[in-house]
């Protein structure tokens, strides 16, 4: 399987008191030493996030001030010093370095990831989407939870089918990602259940071997956004890919790369406010 790298965020985003800070902050020093103690590929190579004008200094300021007060590594770096180390980034008003920002292979990690949960005695059951789940004495017996062997993931059945397989357990976890949403409304009653919302990102690989920033570029947060707008990435090698922006999208199966050329327009108009020398040809 090839690499895929993404990145290893450093928690800056989400909020004094926010859940995802606490884990991100957690999980940050976990998987960095998880990385180094089983040589999955990783690299902690930090990222800079640039502002171009006095609105969106403002906003670096305030990511300054929360990583500050939760004890993130963050400094603004020099404009001068920032011209000598990549010249090639734009950066009129002010440049935010977090220096425990970093890439892993994915790929590896969650290979890796199986095999020590299988290891430790664990069974994988991949493609087996989960039907329904009933709880045993209210939960305090455990769960009951129905899987098909069909590999699509499907709204949850009333009633078991004839083909799937139900298993019991102790203990319920609902990791299921984009599907936890479905999970959580099979076991909780109505007035509980939660409506899900789904964006995708689209990414833009970059041919060329110029320029090539050896950091990752964020633009500056903008309020109300829905993502961290179209920054430059790396993997291990140094090349770049730009992305994600963000399109909200009816199901979770709608994974397509959009084809959309107002789109791909949108994110190189932001792609060339902090990389104006990109290739837009490649």
């Amino acid at each position: 399987m090839a690499p895929s790298y993404q990145v290893i965020h450093a928690g800056l985003y989400y909020g004094p008191d926010s859940l995802k800070t606490k884990l991100c902050l957690q999980g940050k020093e976990m998987i960095y030493e998880l990385c180094e103690k089983y040589d999955i590929p990783h690299m902690k190579c930090g990222k800079w996030i640039v502002a171009q004008d006095e609105a969106q200094m403002g906003e670096l300021d305030k990511v300054h001030s929360f990583a500050k007060s939760m004890d993130i590594p963050i400094r603004f770096v020099p404009l001068e010093e920032g011209k000598e180390r990549e010249p090639d980034v734009r950066a009129k008003a002010g440049i935010l370095e977090s220096s425990s920002t970093g890439i892993l292979d994915s790929h590896s990690y969650m290979q890796f990831l199986q095999g020590a949960f299988e290891d430790a005695g664990g069974d994988c059951a991949f493609r087996s989407p989960v039907t329904r789940i009933e709880a045993l004495a209210n939960g305090s017996r455990g769960w009951k939870i129905w899987t098909s062997s069909n590999s699509k993931p499907t709204p949850a059945s009333p009633t078991p089918q004839d083909s799937d397989t139900a298993i019991t357990a102790d203990t319920l976890i609902n990791a299921a990602g984009l599907f936890a949403c479905n999970i959580n409304n099979m076991i909780l009653p109505p007035e509980r259940h939660r409506t899900p919302f789904f964006a995708k990102g689209n990414y833009y690989s970059y041919a060329r071997a110029h320029p090539k920033p050896k950091t990752l570029i964020y633009p500056a947060p903008t309020p109300g956004h829905g993502g961290l707008g179209t920054h430059l990435t790396l993997d291990i090698a140094g090349r770049v890919r730009f992305g994600p922006d963000v399109q909200w999208v009816d199901s979770p199966a709608d994974v397509a790369p959009s084809r959309d050329p107002a789109k791909f327009q949108a994110a190189l108009e932001e792609i060339m406010t902090y990389l104006p020398g990109v290739d837009k040809d490649a």
